[in-house]
């Protein structure tokens, strides 16, 4: 249950709804434990939930291991610190490959998944959006602007690697700069935008 409501027939969107709330402020929700008959009665407190966006570690002979939670504002800048310090335990501060996990990456933002993409990208092509408008199209290209050296890339993808996850994996994919292993992702091929109305 959350608060006296049972949460049966409640989707999973409006579960989340009823639970958010204001930072500080009590919720209690009641929980079915193996071996209980009666349901167990849990409060929290809520409170900013603040996710760590990249882990990182060193694998054997000096392959990194990186995973991607999702593209948050600081992504990049983890991201790069996370290369840095795994590098800095290899001979030489030279890496023999790199694992990059995007798996159950739902996303996040565009320009985060492009700019970690430029990481390992010297040029060509992105992404790019089409839209109706002309202002909704763009296209997005790399960079040789501190590209990482050209070790060997594994990208792991599954069913819950979406948007600027596929946006990382594909570019990295399309132009031959690394294998991607897994499932089949997720398929988003949309990018939201707000739109500002004429009347305001």
């Amino acid at each position: 249950k959350i608060g006296e409501e049972f949460t049966r027939e409640i989707s999973l969107v409006d579960a989340v709804k009823k639970m958010r709330g204001a930072k500080g402020s009590p919720i209690t929700i009641s929980v079915h434990r193996e071996g209980k008959k009666e349901l167990l009665p849990i409060t929290i407190i809520r409170d900013i939930i603040r996710v760590k966006s990249v882990r990182s570690r060193l694998l054997d002979e000096g392959f990194a291991y990186i995973r991607l939670a999702q593209f948050q504002e600081a992504t990049t800048d983890e991201y790069t610190q996370a290369l840095k310090d795994v590098s800095g335990k290899v001979k030489d501060r030279k890496l023999n490959g790199l694992v990059l996990d995007l798996r159950n990456d739902p996303g996040g933002l565009l320009n985060q998944a492009i700019r970690v993409a430029d990481l390992f990208l010297k040029d060509g092509l992105i992404v790019y959006t089409d839209g109706r408008l002309e202002s909704q199209k763009h296209k997005y290209y790399a960079n040789d602007d501190g590209t990482e050296p050209e070790y060997p890339i594994i990208v792991m993808v599954n069913g819950g690697s979406a948007s600027a996850s596929e946006i990382v994996a594909g570019a990295l994919q399309d132009s031959g700069r690394a294998l991607i292993l897994g499932t089949q992702s997720f398929g988003k091929g949309s990018v939201q935008t707000i739109l500002p109305m004429e009347n305001g």
